[in-house]
């Protein structure tokens, strides 16, 4: 990490009693969310920020791995609509990373979810979708390396106080080589959002990216959840996404 360009020069090093008094000792009451990856709380820095801390589950390997992944991607990014790491612990059997807090949850929670505190006028979802579309655009076009996302879902989506889109969970994501293709990988996602030729070819290419993102813009229009094929593929073997291309109706639309 050291040896990033930039780096960790850009994320602060926290200590880990300055991370456990913020949190109140990691208390229950402060759990934001539970990704994959690891746990997120809700906690306040001396100086009175509020900021979300990820904690690892486990002390593994794979979950290390993706830890200093996120690290060494997210030193490299500076975009409105992708979230700021802050900094990190590296005094802990588990790693931590400490992010800018984003109040308003995520995307999914505001398709989904029946709240009325959420607008979902067809403004307000056009102007997500053409932030997410923006900050993908700049991971595999503008950034100092291009990056590979690689799990763009409605979860991963947070939105800040005005309901701008602030993409996030950079675990598994990959920078490439500018004139590099694709990656030949062992297949990561979420069911549902994954581009079919990647699940078939394990080669994942900036269009996998755009194409969960296409996943994205099929909830935003149904009100549907882009894993809807968890229990429809047992019976037919298709996704949100195929039972739009059929051009079958099994809902109402969102309107």
């Amino acid at each position: 990490m050291s040896s990033n360009k930039g780096g960790l020069d850009k994320a602060k090093l926290f200590s880990s009693k300055e991370l456990e008094i913020a949190t109140d000792k990691y208390n229950e009451n402060r759990i934001l969310g539970c990704g994959g990856q690891g746990m997120v709380y809700k906690g306040m820095l001396s100086d009175g920020r509020i900021v979300a801390v990820k904690k690892s589950k486990t002390i593994n390997e794979g979950y290390l791995e993706q830890f200093i992944n996120e690290i060494f991607i997210l030193s490299q990014i500076d975009h409105r609509n992708i979230v700021k790491l802050l900094g990190c612990c590296l005094e802990t059997e588990v790693p931590l990373l400490v992010y800018e807090f984003i109040p308003n949850g995520n995307l999914s929670h505001l398709i989904h979810d029946q709240n009325e505190e959420y607008p979902r006028s067809w403004d307000v979802r056009l102007r997500i979708a053409a932030e997410v579309a923006s900050a993908i655009s700049y991971l595999h076009s503008s950034a100092s390396i291009p990056i590979y996302h690689r799990d763009i879902k409605s979860s991963n989506i947070l939105l800040d106080e005005k309901f701008r889109a602030k993409v996030s969970d950079f675990g598994t994501s990959r920078s490439v080589g500018i004139d590099q293709t694709h990656l030949t990988t062992k297949v990561l996602g979420t069911f549902g959002y994954l581009d079919p030729e990647y699940f078939q070819s394990s080669h994942f290419t900036e269009k996998s990216d755009v194409y969960s993102f296409g996943v994205v813009i099929v909830e935003l229009l149904t009100g549907k959840k882009g894993n809807l094929d968890i229990w429809i593929a047992r019976k037919e073997g298709l996704s949100l996404v195929f039972y739009v291309v059929d051009g079958r109706k099994p809902f109402a639309g969102y309107c």
